[in-house]
């Protein structure tokens, strides 16, 4: 695939995915008013089933990443394995997903009769909500490519979206795990957002979580020394490729 049809994948599964999110949440307050536990619940079973079929769907465009931490972990995976490296596709990749993260955010807004824009006043600043991002974001590092070094990232789309579902319970953050996501969550004052100011930390908490998958995953397996099979799912081509 051209880079220009991988980054409108990107785009697009981006957008859904964070519409899917602020959606469903928004759509939880209105169903459920003051039980956030029930509220939380129909907002992680939207984003399993969700997440899951956009990997299916767009994985064979581009990778399915949706993610900058997942974007430079595949960067550094084919790197490591002698496959080539392009920053300037990660570059890409990232500034697609964040756009398209923020077109998802004004997206659900819109369908549900918000403002487009309205920032998010949910602060999310506190170091055991950091600690919960380090942990999801690791997570979901360590289960993309641990399937991958195992040859079995056909079954990404399952087990991807089963294990952000179980993070949404597991982690004090109720797992962003994502920075694209998480930037697009501040633009909506809704149950999923997250206030601007809050967004320094979680990132930089998932930029660590990223670090720490990857160093997991070569405990486990050892260094890249052939490209087996690419992340998410199996395609033409990814960042650095």
């Amino acid at each position: 695939m051209s880079l220009p049809r991988r980054l409108l994948a990107e785009f697009v599964g981006t957008a859904l995915l964070v519409t899917v999110v602020v959606g469903s949440g928004i759509m939880a307050q209105t169903l459920s008013p003051g039980d956030v536990g029930l509220q939380l619940l129909e907002n992680s079973t939207a984003t399993v089933f969700g997440l899951g079929v956009l990997i299916v769907v767009l994985g064979p465009v581009s990778g399915a990443h949706f993610n900058p931490v997942v974007s430079a972990a595949d960067w550094w995976y084919l790197r490591q394995g002698g496959a080539g490296s392009r920053i300037g596709d990660l570059a890409a990749y990232a500034v697609a997903q964040i756009l398209g993260g923020i077109g998802g955010a004004i997206l659900a807004n819109l369908m549900f009769d918000k403002p487009a824009i309205s920032w998010s006043t949910h602060e999310r600043a506190a170091p055991h909500l950091w600690l919960g991002e380090v942990v999801a974001t690791a997570g979901l590092v360590l289960v993309i490519f641990c399937l991958v070094r195992a040859g079995r990232a056909a079954v990404a789309p399952v087990a991807v979206a089963s294990y952000i579902g179980a993070a949404y319970w597991f982690t004090s953050s109720t797992s962003f795990a994502n920075p694209a996501v998480t930037i697009g969550r501040a633009f909506s004052d809704t149950f999923a957002g997250i206030a601007p100011e809050s967004l320094p930390g979680f990132i930089a908490a998932q930029m660590v979580g990223g670090v720490v998958g990857l160093l997991l995953v070569r405990g486990l397996f050892g260094r890249v020394e052939t490209i087996v099979q690419e992340p998410v799912v199996p395609h033409a081509a990814g960042p650095g490729s």
